[in-house]
């Protein structure tokens, strides 16, 4: 696939997400044996629309189970390879295949194997927000949810290799508080942008609010030195990934919750707490990729079977072990 800085990112426009758009997409969807997957940073309008939405190892795992023949997956195209390999013998289609990863994309696989070479004998450990080929050069996957499980299974005298991301990396090390913990300096650019002022900023505005923080976000060590320093009760900090998010937005007692990852989280949560007052600490906080998965890009997916997501049989095989030993850890339904 070439890279983000390649391509023609113009996303397709120029249909409207009304009613007479979403009687056809599902007329399509069903003459095309379809089930229609929305990742939770998805436009409203494709989370609505979609038989089921969550984080991208969830409905990796409802495309496998599906019945249908045919998956679209609204999403970023590392989240539609998952899904293939997955569900190998599905057709997997991503409404546009330019749809791509800042943080998939800052680790190949000849990088991978070229850090493994320099640590002989090192477990690697690869976020599921990772290409398939990379997938393939893992020992063990792991969500955002059980990236600290994972890496306690692993014997303590075993040096780890921790890709791609520094900031669920960093959150990893010191939960296990493991100093043979190497970690890659790869990055979400949506997430790295929400910096640590901003967040005390907010919550110095909302001092009732509690804080829900992806721990891919650059502000997730500044909302942990916030709650040891008594800025914020501790209680109120919750690093958390997308789907735990929800569960959490069903449980929490406050009235407000100011939310640190991609603003389009800010839907899900809102229907499933329409009582509570969610605000984003970073408005700007929206991935370009993510919403180029508009309702012209779907329409066209439906009607030209456009764009079919293949992953080596060899790759998918190796990958898919790798995503199978972190199912059989800790907990596995969260994806990012």
């Amino acid at each position: 696939m070439p890279t983000m800085s390649q391509l023609d990112l113009t996303p397709y426009g120029g249909v409207e997400p009304d009613e007479v758009w979403a009687e056809e997409v599902r007329r399509l969807a069903r003459e095309r044996d379809a089930v229609l997957l929305a990742h939770n940073y998805q436009i409203p309008a494709i989370q609505d629309i979609a038989d089921h939405t969550g984080d991208s190892l969830a409905l990796s795992r409802i495309a496998a189970a599906s019945d249908a023949s045919t998956i679209v997956f609204c999403g970023v195209h590392f989240m539609a390879e998952t899904a293939k390999i997955l569900a190998p013998e599905k057709t997997v289609l991503i409404p546009d295949a330019r749809a791509g990863c800042s943080l998939a994309d800052s680790i190949t696989a000849a990088e991978l194997r070229a850090w493994k070479a320099e640590h002989p004998g090192a477990v690697v450990v690869s976020y599921v927000n990772t290409t398939a080929d990379v997938k393939a050069e893992t020992d063990i996957c792991c969500t955002s949810s059980n990236a600290v499980d994972v890496v306690a299974s692993i014997p303590a005298d075993k040096e780890v290799l921790f890709c791609p991301d520094q900031f669920l990396g960093a959150h990893v090390k010191r939960k296990t508080g493991r100093e043979n913990l190497h970690i890659w300096a790869g990055e979400c650019h949506v997430h790295a942008g929400i910096n640590g002022a901003e967040l005390a900023e907010r919550a110095a505005a909302h001092p009732d609010s509690d804080l829900f923080i992806h721990p891919e976000c650059g502000c997730a060590t500044s909302a942990l030195y916030l709650a040891g320093e008594g800025a914020v009760p501790a209680e109120r900090v919750k690093i958390l990934s997308t789907g735990d998010m929800v569960t959490a937005a069903r449980d929490t007692s406050a009235t407000s919750v100011l939310v640190a990852t991609e603003v389009g989280m800010l839907h899900q949560l809102r229907k499933a707490a329409p009582e509570i007052d969610f605000r984003a600490v970073n408005d700007r906080a929206s991935c370009r990729f993510m919403k180029m998965i508009t309702p012209a890009a779907l329409l066209r997916a439906l009607r030209e079977g456009a764009d079919e997501v293949h992953v080596a049989p060899d790759v998918a095989a190796k990958a898919r072990a790798s995503v199978r030993r972190m199912i059989e850890i800790g907990k596995p339904g969260g994806g990012e």
